[in-house]
């Protein structure tokens, strides 16, 4: 178990999916949670009524990004909520993608738009961030496994590549403070960005392409981040790490193609 009590952790697009599983999991170890959302009020509310429902604390904090004035807004509503707190943890994890930024149809607009929020929002809610962030402090950044496979989506993609160069080089800026920078790359995971996947015969396809016979969770994802946000990873910085429940490791065994998805 990873014990935050007494820390406060800030997680952008925390409303749904896995940015919401990693807001509940902090939480229910303990941390005080900044749930950030967009434009979803409603499922920013949801999130945060879970929380205190589990006896978490948590508050919602609504910031467009990547838009003009968007880190100072977030950092102004964050600031007042905390009370002069410094941030322990932060989880650079909201994110878009645009499924016709294909190499033959993405246009200017649509990549100067995915990489705002995906690119230059981390960066500089990362440095608003270690203006309040105390020595020892927490910074996880959630990528995905397009960084090594190949999909057509390939601004998406850019991205991705990008925030794992960002975290390797912050991790080594910022070592001297005694804060850790790691990367988190989930593999196909449930979420509403892969809604292909709420059909029986996608989640059939990809248990066969993945050593441990189904798509991932949310909560597969939160779990590891809650370990990265603990003192028991005090020692693991600058590292990407795959949690894709085995994705792509090689041919599957005949005696495995056939397993069952668990329905639970």
């Amino acid at each position: 178990m990873a014990d935050l009590a007494g820390r406060t952790a800030l997680v952008t697009g925390a409303s749904r999916g896995i940015g919401r599983s990693i807001a509940q999991r902090l939480a229910a170890e303990g941390a005080l949670v900044a749930v950030h959302y967009g434009t979803n009020d409603d499922a920013a509310r949801k999130t945060v009524a879970a929380i205190h429902r589990s006896g978490g604390r948590a508050f919602p904090l609504r910031a467009e990004l990547g838009v003009d004035g968007d880190v100072d807004t977030l950092f102004a509503a964050l600031e007042t909520e905390l009370q002069d707190r410094p941030l322990d943890i932060l989880v650079n994890n909201a994110a878009v993608i645009d499924y016709g930024a294909s190499i033959h149809a993405a246009t200017p607009k649509s990549y100067e738009r995915v990489f705002a929020i995906n690119v230059r929002a981390p960066l500089f809610i990362t440095q608003r961030a270690l203006r309040l962030m105390p020595d020892g402090g927490r910074i996880i950044n959630i990528s995905s496994g397009v960084t090594w496979f190949a999909t057509p989506e390939i601004v998406y993609a850019m991205t991705k590549g990008a925030l794992n160069v960002f975290g390797r080089s912050l991790a080594h800026t910022v070592g001297t403070r005694g804060i850790t920078v790691n990367t988190v790359s989930p593999g196909i995971t449930e979420t509403d960005m892969n809604d292909w996947l709420r059909s029986a015969e996608a989640t059939r396809h990809v248990a066969t392409m993945t050593a441990l016979a189904r798509p991932g969770r949310p909560a597969d994802i939160g779990d590891v981040v809650a370990f990265l946000a603990s003192d028991d990873a005090r020692w693991i910085t600058g590292q990407t790490i795959e949690v894709n429940g085995g994705l792509l490791l090689g041919p599957v065994p005949a005696q495995s193609a056939t397993t069952e998805v668990p329905a639970h």
